[in-house]
């Protein structure tokens, strides 16, 4: 390869992920990234058990605190650190790969230091892209286009902000890393009528955050669009890319199930121009809507850490996003990146769950740009350990899943009819089969 990169192997990488998810295909792709280029990569996940695990690119898991506090996490990992090193000052990288992770460690940053190594953020750099209604906030300031958002004060104040939104809207709860494990509540979801929005409104004690309500662009062909980059210590944004969407999950509202390295220069420059005015340091992940109405790309999400996806953007050099992040912060150029326009990645279980809800989406690559290769989140030929773990855990998800919808159905029925009247019978459906 003529730019090769040249890591620094001596320091070694500790992914980062407090949500109980364990089909988090994000940090597999990190492992393998960092793994292949000799790097040795430790995880801090929610199980030794995860389908992650089973990755030869890990030299080791620790188990998740049992909390979400950043004084924990921070303990945790100097001990992680002390453990992985002989040399009690040697710098090992920390690579958090979910909000609440990113937000933990740049709280604790300056106490990390220079042991951790970690972009120059702090946690309220962060909180106005990671907070939904901070964002809405920070795009107004900007002038930067943004779906029409409401912040209710009460379950009144939210019907009525809902219908003059216009049902069906979007409901976000501003900080969603604060929602309870199995409490049943999304990060997002689509209401249809004042009802649903009180109800949902009531739940804000629980939830831990405030409820905001937006506006609902149209979903369709070709609308979704995503940009990920990594903005260096100097303000360079070297490598960055925009994909679109092919298939999600939810349909039309949810993770990226197939997407494809695809050039959209509006999209990036809308992207770097926010960088660049936020003063942002470090991994991002920005989620864009095409507003057919207007002609304006909409910004829906800002991560402040790898998406989940960020492996389409690999170009013929192995340069990504996360190597990128080992390079910088260990003193190394990062090179320009290199597109591979008509790339694609492919997340198997999301992706068998949209075409099981819309068989009939097609989507084809942009003229020109060629069909690419393929690469799959949980599949790859020198690592196929996790894969066949992620399967099996997946049909028991998915069985539990179905056999709890069963017997609610069931339970519904023996209700008498006086009692459930307001209250029809649950019915299984395949978007109730997607980890919340």
């Amino acid at each position: 390869m003529p730019r090769r990169q040249r890591f620094d192997t001596s320091v070694p990488a500790v992914l980062v992920r407090l949500d109980r998810n364990p089909f988090h295909h994000g940090t597999l792709g990190a492992a393998r990234s960092l793994g292949r280029a000799g790097i040795p990569v430790h995880a801090v996940i929610e199980s030794s058990t995860s389908p992650v695990a089973r990755s030869r690119h890990l030299r080791s898991v620790r188990v998740r605190p049992g909390t979400d506090s950043a004084a924990e996490l921070a303990s945790l990992l100097t001990r992680v650190a002390d453990e992985i090193t002989d040399d009690p000052s040697h710098p090992v990288l920390a690579v958090p790969l979910d909000d609440v992770s990113a937000l933990a460690l740049a709280r604790r940053r300056s106490s990390l230091a220079p042991r951790l190594l970690l972009p120059e953020q702090t946690e309220e750099q962060l909180l106005k892209v990671a907070d939904k209604a901070e964002l809405a906030e920070t795009c107004a300031g900007l002038g930067l286009p943004h779906p029409r958002t409401e912040l209710p004060e009460d379950a009144d104040e939210a019907a009525a902000m809902a219908w003059s939104l216009g049902l069906p809207v979007v409901a976000k709860w501003s900080r969603p890393w604060l929602l309870p494990a199995g409490g049943g509540l999304r990060s997002t979801s689509i209401v249809r009528s004042p009802a649903e929005v009180r109800e949902l409104y009531a739940r804000t004690p629980e939830a831990g955050s405030r409820l905001l309500l937006q506006e609902l662009l149209p979903a369709g062909r070709d609308l979704d669009w995503f940009f990920h980059g990594y903005v260096d210590s100097t303000g360079r944004c070297a490598p960055g890319a925009t994909g679109r969407k092919e298939r999600s999950w939810p349909d039309g509202a949810g993770l990226t199930a197939s997407g494809r390295w695809t050039v959209n220069p509006t999209v990036e420059r809308t992207a770097r121009d926010l960088l660049d005015a936020l003063g942002y340091r470090g991994v991002c992940d920005l989620d864009f809507r095409l507003n057919r109405a207007t002609g304006a790309y909409h910004l829906l999400d800002f991560n402040p850490r790898p998406g989940a996806q960020f492996r389409l953007f690999t170009d013929p050099d192995g340069l990504d996003v996360v190597r990128a992040l080992h390079l910088d912060l260990t003193g190394r150029p990062v090179p320009p990146h290199s597109p591979v326009y008509g790339r694609r990645f492919l997340v198997e279980n999301y992706a068998a769950l949209s075409l099981l809800a819309s068989p009939r989406r097609r989507y084809a690559p942009e003229p020109g740009a060629g069909r690419g290769r393929t690469e799959c989140a949980w599949f790859a030929a020198d690592d196929p350990a996790p894969a066949l773990a992620m399967g099996g855990a997946w049909l028991a998800h998915l069985l539990r899943k179905a056999l709890a919808a069963l017997r609610r159905a069931l339970a519904s029925r023996r209700t008498p009819p006086a009692v459930t009247a307001a209250a029809p019978p649950a019915r299984t459906s395949v978007d109730q089969l997607t980890p919340r």
